[in-house]
């Protein structure tokens, strides 16, 4: 109130405003004052979450209610529901490229981290299993694992398995056939999820078979009516195959892997950079369409369009739902978790980061920061959890910083 009195006094708004007409005219006024009141966007550094946290639903509950209400009164009803693809059986024809995109992605994506793996080191907590890319590590108070009163972690040397995990699924022979049951666990495959995703979407892999339908299936008053017949004398995908469990699981083959120049790391990184992005890219347009279940309290995947009834869930509150798990819609980052790491800089000059400069590092997905220390160009999608913008004072300037 006093700034607008002072203002209407002398005058100010006006001659401030005439003065920037003359001198920059009145087209490019518009320009410049968008120029100044552009500002940074701060974004929020990834938390993980506790074993009291409940993932966030993408669908929300009101709209899952509604969703079960129509569902409920469709079945009253004798008469056919309508059902497109994927949900008929059939696959979508628009998305088996991308599918084979994914699945090659994810090999490429797996050969460049184990090479440049080989210059940068990797490590991880011994005890709570918080991952750092290059040395040395930091020393950043963050153990949730060890002693209360310094939180100290206890470095070693990690691997791929670190900053890559592998979320496992069920694989499905067929795709609206019904649910795992709990005393099918152990007859069952388990695959990477994001291979049983694109093995569903049109990826044939001999070791894992899948029913692919020439006719789609109905739904009638809630229940799924298939007049194919199960076992078609014409199909004979299955001949010659050997069914191998989890215990006795073949090696995946080496000749489809890429070739690299054994100097050249920095190609490596932007090779593998961009495999990451294709994977992750192409998973979201595919799980657009094919369903994706993931437990609300564990890192259980279901890919299908619904959950298992394995009672194998030991998370928050699992006596209650007699271990069953709480199925909900998943995200990318379910069946494909990014490891956030803290970020070095580049010029930090090997120094390791310190506690107290804590809330001025940036993080990245481990897998995009070790391409980062191997010289891959990160893009714009990552400037908000980076803090490129942020300065890191030194320890005796971080005193005065109020």
């Amino acid at each position: 109130m006093w700034l607008r009195r002072i203002q209407n006094s002398f005058g100010l708004r006006q001659i401030t405003g005439e003065t920037a007409a003359n001198l920059i005219g009145r087209d490019n006024k518009q320009l410049l004052c968008c120029a100044y009141s552009s500002t940074s966007i701060c974004i929020g550094l990834p938390r993980k979450l506790t074993k009291h946290d409940r993932k966030p639903m993408v669908t929300s509950v009101n709209e899952l209610k509604r969703e079960s209400q129509l569902v409920k009164k469709q079945r009253q009803t004798v008469q056919e529901i309508p059902l497109k693809a994927p949900d008929n059986g059939l696959l979508v024809k628009e998305l088996v490229p991308v599918a084979h995109e994914v699945y090659n992605s994810r090999t490429e994506l797996f050969a460049c981290v184990s090479r440049v793996a080989q210059s940068i080191p990797i490590y991880t907590c011994s005890l709570c299993g918080e991952v750092h890319i290059g040395h040395p590590p930091h020393l950043i108070r963050t153990c949730t694992a060890g002693a209360l009163s310094n939180k100290e972690h206890s470095w070693k040397r990690g691997g791929i398995e670190n900053i890559l995990p592998v979320i496992e699924s069920f694989h499905l022979y067929d795709w609206v056939g019904r649910a795992v049951s709990h005393n099918e666990r152990l007859q069952v495959d388990r695959i990477p999820a994001i291979v049983e995703l694109c093995v569903q979407a049109g990826v044939d892999i001999a070791e894992y078979p899948t029913r692919r339908r020439n006719f789609p299936v109905y739904n009638v008053a809630g229940r799924i009516v298939d007049y194919e017949r199960r076992f078609p004398k014409d199909d004979l995908r299955g001949q010659g195959i050997s069914t191998y469990g989890f215990w006795g699981r073949k090696q995946p083959s080496r000749t489809n892997l890429p070739d690299f120049e054994p100097d050249d790391i920095q190609g490596v990184a932007l090779r593998g950079l961009e495999a990451w992005e294709n994977m992750c890219s192409g998973a979201a347009r595919l799980m657009g369409k094919y369903s994706v279940q993931t437990c609300g309290y564990c890192s259980e995947v279901q890919v299908g369009s619904k959950g298992h009834r394995v009672r194998n869930c030991y998370a928050r509150r699992h006596q209650m739902r007699d271990g069953q798990h709480a199925w909900q819609k998943a995200t990318v980052g379910d069946i494909v978790p990014p490891v956030y790491v803290w970020h070095v800089r580049d010029g930090h000059g090997g120094e390791a980061l310190v506690n107290s400069l804590k809330r001025y590092y940036g993080m990245l997905p481990a897998v995009v920061e070790l391409f980062a220390q191997a010289g891959a160009q990160i893009g714009e999608k990552y400037a908000g959890v980076m803090r490129e913008d942020v300065v890191v004072p030194d320890l005796e300037e971080e005193r005065l910083v109020v």
